[in-house]
């Protein structure tokens, strides 16, 4: 591929306008070329923030001009983001798809499986892989000075104590909103990608806001077949600090607070490349040992740009995509299983695959 690769974009909330377009448009060989969006104050901010680019309402705008895109980004509603895949897909176009991948592990099978047939690439947005806590984690691992490790504690935590006018707060099945197909899906992610297959979830998900329609304060227990145990802690109501991460193995103990900085970074106005880019401040230094005897590992950078230089070697035929969508299936098992466990207060088996 000569030239920059154009990216339609689906989508200029959140997702697109402080995740997606500023990542792309900082990845060398990426342009973002066309935008989706009918609110009036997004359509003037995409167009302020990325003026090269055209904007247009609706998707069936968008697909009208498929021929002139060699990537496509779906960061619309959860609820539609199996449809507008799978139309991308139809067209012919790679996809980027934004967590959560699917309502459920079967439509995101299905979409798994038109990309196959179709010979078209295909991945997911689970940039959380990048941030600069888990990267540690992943160093901290890597070293060996935790011995064998029996469990990872892993906390996603905000304080929204109003419940939000917004799809994700919806309570129809379709929207999968709530906090386990929103934090959950990085967190259980995480776990999956440190520990490998899970065979048994427990979970405890509640509603604790007044007028909530969606979970709002989860726990969830993960068996690992390796015979790891993750816990997993989200809540929307957690007004001071917990540990964002604690690992226990038989020779120390691994604990980090403070979360990533490149989301509030993007929006205050920072991007890959520019001086402290994902850079976490020393207070938030993780330490390793036992008792007080302790030492700090220093917080690696975060780097979700890695993602799309990734997704652009990809398309040149020089990488793989960055997310293999069947990890992303597999953690929507788990999910499915965590909502199961927390309606019928038992342990769920899980299987790796369906087939099994």
């Amino acid at each position: 591929m000569a030239d920059d690769a154009r990216v339609g974009i689906l989508g200029y909330g959140i997702g697109g306008r402080i995740f997606h377009a500023p990542l792309v448009a900082a990845t060398p060989g990426l342009v973002p070329a066309l935008l989706v969006t009918a609110n009036p104050e997004r359509v003037a901010q995409a167009r302020a923030e990325h003026p090269d680019a055209d904007v247009v309402p609706d998707a069936d705008a968008f697909f009208a001009r498929a021929s002139e895109l060699d990537l496509v980004v779906v960061t619309t509603p959860n609820r539609t983001h199996v449809p507008l895949a799978l139309r991308a897909i139809e067209e012919g176009l790679p996809v980027v798809v934004d967590k959560p991948f699917a309502p459920t592990a079967a439509e995101a099978e299905q979409v798994v499986t038109a990309a196959r047939d179709k010979g078209v690439g295909l991945t997911v947005f689970q940039n959380r892989r990048w941030d600069s806590d888990f990267l540690t984690v992943r160093k901290v691992l890597d070293s060996g000075r935790l011995g064998d490790v029996f469990r990872f504690e892993s906390r996603y935590d905000r304080w929204v104590p109003k419940v939000k006018d917004n799809w994700r707060e919806f309570g129809d099945p379709s929207e999968a909103g709530g906090l386990l197909y929103d934090l959950g899906a990085h967190i259980v992610d995480q776990a999956l990608q440190l520990f490998g297959p899970v065979t048994q979830v427990y979970a405890e998900v509640d509603r604790r806001r007044p007028g909530v329609q969606v979970d709002d304060d989860v726990f969830v227990a993960l068996h690992h077949a390796n015979g790891v145990r993750s816990h997993l802690w989200s809540s929307a109501l957690a007004g001071t600090r917990n540990p964002r991460f604690r690992l226990l193995g038989t020779a120390s103990t691994f604990t980090k607070y403070g979360l990533d900085v490149q989301e509030p970074q993007i929006k205050a106005g920072l991007r890959p490349g520019a001086d402290g880019w994902g850079v976490e401040p020393e207070s938030d230094t993780g330490h390793l040992g036992v008792d007080d005897r302790t030492e700090p590992v220093p917080t690696e950078t975060g780097r979700s740009e890695t993602f799309y230089a990734q997704v652009r070697d990809a398309l040149r035929g020089e990488a793989e995509f960055p997310v293999d969508p069947a990890s992303a299936v597999a953690a929507l098992r788990v999910i499915e299983a965590a909502h199961r466990s927390g309606t019928e207060g038992r342990v769920i088996s899980v299987s790796p695959s369906p087939d099994d």
